[in-house]
């Protein structure tokens, strides 16, 4: 019994003891239920971070941040006597406030809804708006203040490039993988907003704020010791030139169609035009959602991104890869000569037979049309379809090392691909060897099935500066301080194609403009080298496309030039390309009456527009 008395009593012990240490820990080791008790009397504040800044090439600021204020009402607290004064000193309709409040208690539109926390009820006052209604803020318990920020352009230029920012999706909330984003948050929507967002978002703090019961701030929660100190987001150094960009987008204006003006040696971007566009300041502030609507309607589509989304038929540009893959795969030499057969093709009036750097200067479309049937039908294999099969292969192989028939890399959202048609294609249009060159002739002119973007026109132009080799176009220089750049922006991608095989194109390109189908634009003291091209528009008036670099040595240009609706290449295109050279090159313009011609030109009338 006594054994049984001793047990009892240790295991009563024991427990006492286990409650002792455990009341201890909780009353004065652990403070979690202090702050737990006292967690309705403090006000977590989130320090939202300055988004990082954008500078043109030279240094000029593009994009920067302007303050702006969210009053934001916890509906707990919130109390009105007066109604009417509210709306009055407010700047709301009675019927617009009650609308907002419904919408605010709204489980089903505001998911984040919960009348113990702040609710945004008036987004995004100017500094001019806030002091108007700051004297009114203590009158009415439950109203707070957010500070934030937001874009500003200095420019009213490169909105596609330079994109937009808004208040995150839902969907965008569901898919983040870090959960930094709450609702309400902006976040970079498209263009380099959204492609450098995590550079440019910065790492928002937290304050905990003490306040009274009447909701009159009490100064910081425990000296700060549990505030968190925000970050701003890293400067971006972009490629553009905002002058070139400003000039280009001046030239293309009453037109639709795009310009991409890159330097060869690096890859950069110094102009990125699609037009019509629009000011980016447009898309900021509190009619953001209103203006993006009249953006959405407008039939001449500001908000797509040509130079990266339109796709369309090369036209002759395309000639220049041709060649270059031709003379690679031995089927003509630099000195192959055909006649101007238009039984073939069509073709204009120009001196024939001519050979390679001649077909170039001219335009040739019969030459190109037998230096394709040469390639495609070389007669390795008695069947003739299975031949044409694979040396299609060949040549489809080739032309992908261009840059062709799949997404470019360029460090913006929402890339095409265009397209350069497989085996697989033509098999499922016209059956397995049921097709042969006459079947698919049209390519060898940038007819046909080819669709290419503008930004890999003026990839190719940069290719064949470089003969042979290029670095995947960009839009930024360096980031942060330490100016960094991210590494798929130093790397070479060489084509299949022996450099040595690149003169006579460039030699052939030189001669456009010395004495071809844009004789008439050449620039004293500028070797420019380009190519003209008209490409087929089945729904109207044809396509203007002209690409070109310079000088023709050590070259710091490379553009191309897309105009809908335009005709000639000569006419429309190529007036553009060599202006905006001059510009970049020689900061001067010495034919007024060519950037006359070219302003004055209005093709938006040509233009098929939806309703």
């Amino acid at each position: 019994m006594q054994e049984r008395k001793f047990v009892i009593n240790a295991i009563i012990i024991a427990i006492g003891l286990i409650y002792v240490i455990r009341l201890f820990f909780l009353q004065v080791l652990d403070s979690s239920y202090k702050i737990e008790a006292e967690i309705n009397a403090i006000e977590k504040v989130v320090d939202y971070p300055y988004r990082g800044l954008i500078y043109d090439r030279h240094g000029d600021l593009l994009v920067f941040n302007t303050p702006v204020f969210d009053i934001t009402v916890v509906t707990k607290e919130f109390k009105l006597t007066d109604t009417l004064l509210f709306c009055q000193r407010f700047g709301i309709s009675k019927e617009e406030f009650i609308t907002k409040m419904k919408d605010i208690k709204n489980p089903i539109k505001n998911r984040g809804y919960s009348r113990n926390k702040p609710q945004t009820l008036f987004k995004q006052l100017s500094l001019e708006d806030f002091a108007h209604v700051q004297d009114y803020m203590n009158d009415y318990p439950g109203l707070y203040t957010q500070a934030r920020t937001i874009r500003s352009y200095s420019y009213p230029s490169a909105a596609n490039a330079l994109g937009y920012i808004g208040e995150i999706s839902p969907k965008a909330l569901e898919k983040q993988k870090d959960g930094y984003y709450k609702q309400g948050d902006y976040i970079g929507i498209s263009g380099i907003e959204l492609f450098y967002e995590n550079e440019l978002r910065g790492r928002r703090g937290v304050k905990y704020i003490m306040k009274d019961v009447h909701g009159v701030q009490k100064g910081s929660y425990r000296g700060g010791a549990y505030d968190t100190i925000s970050a701003p987001g890293e400067n971006l150094t972009s490629t553009i030139d905002i002058k070139l960009q400003q000039y280009g987008e001046l030239l293309l204006q009453n037109k639709i169609g795009s310009v991409v003006a890159i330097e060869p040696s690096t890859g950069e971007i110094l102009s990125f035009i699609s037009s019509p566009s629009y000011d980016p300041n447009f898309l900021t502030g509190r009619k953001f959602s209103e203006n993006y609507v009249v953006l959405e309607k407008d039939p001449y589509k500001p908000l797509f991104n040509r130079p990266l989304m339109a796709m369309y038929p090369p036209g002759s540009i395309f000639k220049l890869a041709q060649a270059a893959i031709a003379l690679e795969e031995g089927v003509i030499t630099d000195h192959s000569r055909f006649p101007c057969d238009k039984s073939l093709v069509n073709c204009h009036d120009h001196p024939s037979p001519q050979d390679l750097r001649g077909a170039i200067q001219w335009s040739c479309n019969p030459y190109f049309y037998m230096v394709f049937k040469k390639m495609i039908s070389q007669d390795k294999n008695p069947n003739k379809f299975k031949d044409t099969e694979a040396n299609f292969d060949v040549w489809r192989s080739h032309m992908l090392t261009f840059g062709f028939g799949q997404k470019m890399l360029v460090d913006l959202p929402n890339t095409k691909s265009g397209n350069i048609p497989s085996n697989a294609y033509y098999d499922r249009v016209y059956g397995d060897l049921h097709w042969k060159f006459s079947t698919i002739y049209s390519l060898s002119i940038g007819q046909g099935e080819i669709n290419v973007v503008p930004i890999q026109m003026a990839n190719m132009a940069a290719l064949i500066a470089n003969k042979g080799w290029y670095i995947t176009p960009h839009l930024i220089k360096s980031i942060g301080k330490d100016k960094h750049i991210l590494e798929e922006y130093k790397n070479r991608h060489v084509t299949s194609v022996d450099p040595k095989h690149f003169q006579p194109v460039i030699d052939g390109m030189e001669q456009v403009v010395l004495a071809g189908t844009a004789s008439w634009l050449k620039i004293k003291d500028i070797e420019i080298c380009g190519k003209t091209g008209t490409a087929e528009n089945p729904h109207g008036d044809d396509h203007s496309v002209y690409i070109a670099f310079a000088p023709k040595d050590n070259p710091k240009i490379a553009i191309a030039v897309y105009v809908e609706n335009a005709g000639f290449g000569a006419m429309t295109a190529a007036p553009i390309a060599h202006l905006m050279i001059e510009k970049y090159l020689k900061d001067t313009i010495t034919r007024p009456p060519l950037e006359k011609m070219v302003l004055d030109k209005n093709l938006l009338h040509k233009v098929k527009t939806k309703p």
